[in-house]
């Protein structure tokens, strides 16, 4: 008689990594944890599954070593390396509940969910295949077959970025109407703007990343705290009202919370279909002291709407921001105007660099530790039934940056972001200038200037948050900055100017907002420049006596 078949993850290989030479593999979750310190990082099939797959991992090890309890514990850790004897006898106690192809308790699935009909489409459960728009994928014909590797790389996803919209309904859950279930919100994770702490290894990554339970803030009930395989195998319904009520309890639950019910059709060689409906719903409000690994912002709109004194929401990520840009929220919770709004909290910072800060203050981490905040996000358009873009971004500072007791480096740095807002702006309103003086439609100009300058500062902003160190004079590097911004942003003045047209130097009179006629050509608009870039830039543009460029 033929064995069950089996695709053990403890021990089959099916997570992508780079090692620390460049080279790349997949690895079992046995091999993944004996090796992680020279794994450089994980690998996904898109961005948002690197997310997913190092959630999964952090809920091992808390899970593994029961914490860390505190700071203490975790800097044990930290000297001496991931358990892995410990992580590894737990893999085999929970092997079962790791194998893919389990016959009544598949990994993350649900063995006993049937539809009506056939299975569906493995397109629903690979994020690469665009609905409606099979271009610049290299699926453009769908997903006949996965490997199974694959297919448990995308369970995990499916979980935590899984699309909201009409689902078709699971035998025996309530909740399906006409044989569908109605739009319940998209997986998890696709709620937030991701953030994670990188270290130079894996090893440090998920040292960074395991946050202790006396952490402040942040709700955990250790006892009932559960990664998803030590629950029950979930029925096609959702939770009880009432267990659904009491959790997430902590990190381990949220981290593979169950948002969607799966199953996977195969035979002998791979995956041929799936099954993907509603699992356990979790609404996103005021969730800021269970979810550690994202930004969260007021709603005075939800909280006007549901009656409560404070309503909190994950804070997204924009996709048309490099993460620089947003680093006044990431270093001190804080974004542009929030404190002008006479509001407390309007913004609080991920837990996750709380944390961060704190193994440099209470613990043994020096000031100058580079750590890499990686961001994760989706985009998801059309009523969240598809994913429209996923966001992959990164900024490198010293952990410094992140501490509350002294917050002079970490503001100067929020304030040279603010110096390179003001500087593009100059840049824009002098393109826009031009075109006035000409005659043309200003908004296009304009838009293409400030985008220029932000893709030419971005890479030396980069640089000099990388190296500012804690002895640095805060005032001293941000005047550093701002010189360089000043000779970046000058430049690339000179070749808007030079772009002009005959009509901008020739001018023409225009008519102020204050009713007024004047005379605006290319060497008015030349010194408005200089003026605004002098003030946006203060510290650089003392003593600055360049003088209008002659045309040439």
């Amino acid at each position: 008689m033929p064995a069950d078949p089996s695709f053990d993850l403890t021990r089959c290989r099916w997570l992508p990594v780079r090692m620390r030479d460049g080279t790349e593999t997949e690895l079992s979750l046995r091999e993944l944890f004996e090796q992680a310190a020279n794994v450089q990082r994980l690998v996904g099939d898109v961005p948002t599954q690197e997310f997913a797959l190092l959630r999964l991992l952090l809920a091992i090890t808390h899970d593994a070593i029961k914490g860390p309890v505190d700071l203490d514990h975790w800097q044990e850790l930290w000297d001496g390396g991931l358990p892995v004897k410990e992580i590894s006898a737990y893999l085999d106690e929970h092997r079962h509940r790791f194998d893919l192809l389990h016959p009544t308790e598949p990994f993350l699935q649900c063995a006993r969910l049937e539809v009506a009909g056939e299975a569906g489409s493995l397109d629903r459960l690979v994020a690469d295949v665009p609905n409606g728009a099979p271009f610049f994928t290299m699926r453009a014909r769908g997903t006949p077959r996965l490997g199974f590797a694959e297919a448990a790389r995308w369970v995990v996803h499916a979980h935590a970025f899984d699309t909201s919209g009409i689902k078709t309904g699971a035998k025996g859950d309530p909740r399906v109407k006409n044989g569908k279930v109605y739009p319940l919100g998209v997986g998890w994770a696709g709620n937030l703007g991701g953030v994670l702490v990188e270290g130079d290894t894996l090893s440090e990554t998920l040292l960074l990343n395991l946050i202790a339970f006396d952490t402040d803030n942040l709700r955990t009930d250790p006892d009932r705290d559960l990664p998803a395989w030590r629950h029950p195998s979930p029925g096609p319904g959702e939770l009880d009202p009432l267990e659904l009520s009491r959790r997430p309890a902590g990190v381990r639950d949220l981290y593979t919370w169950q948002s969607r019910r799966v199953r996977l059709i195969y035979d002998a060689d791979g995956v041929t279909g799936a099954i993907l409906a509603y699992g356990d719903p979790l609404a996103p409000h005021n969730m800021h002291q269970r979810e550690p690994m994202t930004g969260w912002r007021r709603s005075p709109a939800q909280e006007k709407k549901l009656g409560r004194a404070q309503v909190y929401l994950p804070r997204e990520h924009d996709p048309s921001r490099s993460a620089w840009r947003g680093l006044g929220a990431l270093i001190a919770g804080r974004a542009p105007g929030g404190e002008q709004r006479g509001e407390a909290a309007a913004i609080v910072r991920p837990r996750i660099l709380d944390w961060a800060a704190r193994l440099s203050v209470e613990g043994d981490l020096p000031a100058s530790f580079l750590i890499r905040t990686h961001l994760f996000g989706a985009v998801y358009g059309t009523q969240q039934s598809v994913i429209d873009e996923i966001i992959d971004d990164s900024v490198t500072m010293p952990i410094v940056l992140l501490h509350r007791e002294d917050q002079r480096l970490g503001q100067a740095a929020i304030d040279a972001v603010a110096d390179a807002e003001a500087a593009v702006s100059a840049l824009g309103d002098f393109a826009a200038d031009l075109a006035l003086a000409a005659g043309a439609e200003t908004e296009p100009p304009k838009e293409a200037a400030r985008h220029l300058a932000f893709a030419a500062l971005d890479g030396p902003f980069r640089t000099w948050l990388a190296g500012l160190r804690s002895q640095d004079d805060p005032n001293g590097a941000r005047a550093a900055w701002q010189r360089q911004a000043h000779d970046i942003i000058r430049r690339l003045g000179r070749e808007v100017l030079r772009d002009a047209g005959d009509a901008a130097w020739d001018g023409r009179v225009i008519h102020t907002k204050q009713g007024q006629e004047r005379w605006l050509n290319a060497p008015w608009a030349e010194r408005s420049f200089q003026n605004r870039l002098r003030l946006a830039l203060p510290l650089a543009a003392a003593g600055d006596t360049d003088e209008p460029e002659a045309r040439t």
